[in-house]
């Protein structure tokens, strides 16, 4: 006999579990089904683990510039067995973690391959046992994995996805990173700072392309001052996979071809969602051109009583975008009547050295929407805990409604900057102008004080340049 629940959850990332534990608080039977790890990919392969190998990149980094600081490290080496040790230990412990919410929360997990055999209905398979689970809603949260570069899939040893370069077998002496996305960049930030030679090749006419125009040229000049080589408005061809490494025909913006050899390769080009063989089409559920689920604001699909969160709904596919719709689904089902999410208001973060984060609308985006705007700009160079810190490269950035005053976006790049980011997003969220902001008051020192300055360039007001 089947069992019932009033919600199961079809994935336990951070859309997922965050979903199950906010059901479970406002009364609601529910379930949790994962084939893998409880904490799903961001947890366990993705967010958590990667930011333990960046840190691992950064402290490499500041001893082998101790001198600095006055001071001396002498002998300074890396064990890349040892940083990925401590990676997976970190996400270990946060996926024990997930599963003392789970129990906490009364929440019943169901491990195994789950799929939707009807509406209500999801069988789960394990060792060859099936299992059936019934329910009057049921939120997918099956997330996504990375896209094969056609005609070369990763294959662990020497072409590489995310996941291959968390753990990967041997450092490699010289790499190309394919896309300049978060996941590309900070890739390329971490074993470049690790010491190995590496190459980004992107086809768009600037790196890190959804963040704003002044923000991608930053930090390409600061990679390549690293020692990094940038490759923009380039594409790569002919790539030939051997035992040894890889060969590729890289084509630069001038349309100048040339071969090169790496010893590795990482495949950064977006990402797949996993909507196949779940139940989906069986039900008729309605997904975009690119196999996206389509969901209205409250996370339904167009079939009843089926709900979609994270990575396998629209953009921007990013773990606390999951988290927000796993609230706002389980609310709804809860007869709830929780605010629907602006995607405008959700910040985005890249963990490479120098850091970027940004919320809302680019200049050029701002622009385009037909906004005349006000725009401030303030160089870390100008604040005291910056070069206090040695972090004195980076700025901070506002776009303002010229009209009303209405924040339209932030970008950051620097020290600390994914920290910080998240001022604006509340300022955003409560539709702050620029006169709040600049009645704030920031604390001294820190680098915060440059999103008070920025705000107050924007308008003519600069203090410290």
């Amino acid at each position: 006999m089947a069992e019932n629940y009033d919600l199961i959850v079809l994935g336990s990332g951070p859309g997922g579990y965050v979903a199950a534990i906010r059901a479970a608080q406002l009364g609601l039977k529910t379930a949790i089904v994962e084939r893998e790890n409880l904490g799903g990919i961001c947890l366990n392969w993705g967010c958590i683990p990667t930011k333990a190998l960046l840190r691992s990149a950064e402290i490499y980094h500041y001893m082998q510039h101790a001198g600095d600081y006055g001071l001396a490290a002498d002998k300074i080496s890396a064990d890349i067995a040892a940083v990925v040790k401590r990676s997976r230990g970190v996400a270990k412990q946060l996926n024990q973690g997930v599963t003392h919410l789970m129990k906490k929360n009364k929440i019943a997990v169901h491990m195994g391959e789950g799929k939707l055999t009807g509406k209500g209905r999801l069988s789960v398979t394990r060792d060859g046992k099936t299992e059936e689970l019934t329910a009057k809603n049921i939120i997918v949260a099956t997330g996504a994995r990375a896209r094969d570069l056609p005609g070369s899939p990763a294959d662990g040893k020497r072409v590489w996805t995310y996941r291959h370069a968390m753990t990967p077998p041997e450092m490699p002496g010289k790499l190309l990173v394919i896309g300049s996305g978060a996941i590309g960049i900070e890739f390329a930030s971490f074993y470049n700072d690790m010491g190995a030679d590496v190459t980004v090749v992107e086809m768009m006419d600037r790196i890190v392309p959804v963040e704003d125009a002044d923000v991608s040229a930053f930090l390409e000049k600061a990679l390549k001052k690293q020692g990094m080589t940038i490759l923009t408005g380039a594409g790569v061809s002919d790539i030939q996979v051997g035992a040894n490494g890889v060969k590729a025909k890289l084509k630069d913006k001038a349309g100048k071809e040339s071969v090169a050899e790496f010893s590795h390769m990482i495949v950064a080009i977006g990402i797949v969602p996993n909507t196949e063989n779940i139940g989906l089409k069986e039900l008729g559920v309605a997904m975009d051109e690119r196999g996206f689920l389509k969901t209205d604001a409250m996370c339904r699909t167009n079939v009843d009583g089926l709900w979609a969160i994270g990575d396998i709904t629209a953009p921007p596919w990013l773990a606390h975008k999951a988290s927000h719709e796993g609230v706002i689904a389980a609310e709804a089902i809860a007869g709830k009547h929780p605010h629907a999410m602006d995607p405008r208001n959700i910040p985005g973060c890249t963990y490479c050295h120098p850091q970027i984060a940004s919320v809302g609308l680019t200049e050029a985006k701002a622009k385009e929407a037909g906004y005349e705007v006000k725009v401030g700009m303030f160089p870390f160079i100008g604040n005291g805990k910056a070069i206090a810190l040695g972090e004195a490269e980076g700025f901070t950035k506002t776009v303002f409604d010229a009209k009303t005053g209405e924040l339209l976006g932030a970008h950051m790049v620097g020290a600390e900057v994914t920290e910080m980011i998240q001022g604006y997003t509340i300022g955003k969220t409560l539709e702050t102008t620029e006169a709040e902001l600049m009645h704030t008051v920031f604390p001294h020192p820190t680098i915060s004080e440059s999103m008070h300055e920025s705000v107050l360039a924007a308008y003519g007001r600069a203090l410290h340049i």
